[in-house]
């Protein structure tokens, strides 16, 4: 079951190497549970495998970060195995980082640690990191870069501090031990070998979920710190600054060892104690094989099971949101097209009103030519030809109050007083305000009305 889920997450991390951005020495990204030194403990590690991911963001504006993920287990009693995808920061052009054209090499890195000796609380361990196969520009496929090849031994101390357990490291290494960092510069001098040393705290709070952890170290550059915060008993969220010495000169230039924030997410999938002996409230690091600590065999436990049916819970979420967002998107699309017809539908209402004012203008204008006419024919006493035009009129207009007044006036005057008071009635109707017909109206009601009564507007 164990070699088959090696593979498994073998195959994955090839198959993210090429969409990956990340760097073999990104923060939390090596194995062990140390930010970038070597970690080694008196006893086999109670975890099958784990995984994650790890982040370093150098500069904010413009941005400018690497980034890595990770898989380690230990395939032998006492032989550790990681491995870690990454691409590097760009420090070709620092001045001009967002207009920047280099795309940074793509690195694929083995790591290999053998725990040597035992003895009570004091395990020693040795190791090759950075095993780093390097995808350049320059170069077609992977290439070996040998000169980030770094051997190392580290000889760790573990103490109980009442409810603390306190882990030390002192270790000394070459490559990536030495004065170099995940942000290579051309001005870097670089040692071919250095000193580490560090601490790895746990602490009894969230104890239920195996406690918060600490980390201080010194890399051999600078100094390392960052928080272990457990968001399960599974499940950490690693935060933290390396190179913390030099961050208040943080954007003044970049430099080999150039300070960082990092993030990171890792995943731990646990063995299954065969027997437990004593108290074994300590933290993971410390189990031992011997003495009163619990023994673990290569099963996978209850809580495996558990942490899968939360990652299917996960997924599910997930996909239920991505389902419910393509419904979403599908709304707002129904919704963007009704908006768009909407927008051509006022479009057109409004050329059409347009059309339509400048139709009923040039109606009008011709209409009151009509009337125009109509009076120079009543006046030269042509009342045919005056009705004809006035007629014209109320075919461009047939709402003008003035052209029924005036055919009201030449009905009159032709002799025809019904036809005369119907027009009459119509040009009041159309216009409540035309005091001239309503005072005709009143004097043809009164037998009042001249022969010579008429409008004349």
């Amino acid at each position: 079951m164990r070699l088959k889920a090696f593979f498994l997450i073998f195959i994955m991390v090839i198959s993210f190497n090429d969409i990956s951005f990340a760097a073999t020495r990104v923060a939390y990204t090596r194995p062990g549970l140390m930010m970038k030194i070597p970690f080694s403990t008196v006893g086999r590690s109670p975890y099958l495998f784990r995984t994650g991911f790890g982040t370093e963001l150098h500069n904010f504006s413009p941005f400018n970060s690497t980034a890595g993920i990770f898989f380690d287990m230990e395939v032998g009693r006492n032989f550790s195995l990681g491995f870690s995808s990454v691409q590097t920061a760009d420090t070709t052009n620092l001045a001009n980082l967002d207009v920047s054209t280099y795309a940074p090499p793509v690195e694929f890195g083995f790591h290999l640690q053998q725990r040597v000796f035992t003895y009570n609380d004091v395990s020693v361990s040795v190791g090759l990191q950075d095993i780093v196969f390097q995808n350049s520009e320059s170069e077609s496929g992977l290439s070996l870069s040998p000169e980030q090849l770094s051997f190392f031994v580290v000889v760790s101390s573990a103490k109980q501090l009442g409810s603390y357990h306190l882990q030390t490291f002192l270790g000394f290494g070459t490559g990536g031990f030495g004065a170099q960092d995940s942000l290579p510069t051309t001005d870097s001098t670089g040692a071919p070998a250095g000193v580490f040393a560090g601490f790895y705290l746990n602490t009894p709070f969230f104890n239920k979920w195996g406690g918060l952890d600490f980390v201080g170290e010194f890399d051999g550059i600078g100094i390392n710190v960052g928080l272990r915060i457990p968001l399960t008993s599974d499940y950490r969220l690693n935060i933290g600054f390396t190179h913390i010495d030099k961050l208040p000169s943080w954007k003044i230039r970049y430099w080999s060892g150039h300070p960082a924030l990092t993030v990171g997410f890792d995943m731990a999938v646990p063995r299954r104690a065969r027997r437990v002996i004593g108290d074994i409230s300590g933290p993971s690091p410390l189990m031992t094989d011997a003495g009163d600590m619990p023994v673990f065999d290569d099963q996978f436990s209850d809580q495996f099971d558990s942490t899968l049916a939360m990652a299917n819970f996960m997924v599910s979420s997930l996909r239920d949101s991505v389902v419910m967002v393509n419904n979403e998107m599908r709304n707002l699309m129904v919704r963007l097209s009704a908006m768009e017809q909407k927008s051509n539908f006022l479009e057109d209402s409004l050329k059409s009103f347009k059309l339509s004012s400048n139709v009923e203008g040039k109606n009008m204008n011709e209409a009151m030519r009509h009337l125009s006419r109509s009076l120079r024919y009543f006046y030269g006493g042509d009342y045919r030809a005056s009705l004809q035009e006035v007629e014209s009129a109320l075919d461009l207009n047939p709402n003008l109050a003035l052209a029924y007044a005036r055919r009201g006036s030449i009905y009159y005057k032709l002799g025809d007083v019904q036809r005369a008071t119907i027009n009459w009635n119509l040009a009041l109707r159309m216009d409540p305000e035309y005091d001239d017909v309503r005072n005709i109206l009143k004097a043809l009601h009164e037998n009042r009305l001249k022969t010579t009564s008429f409008v004349r507007e």
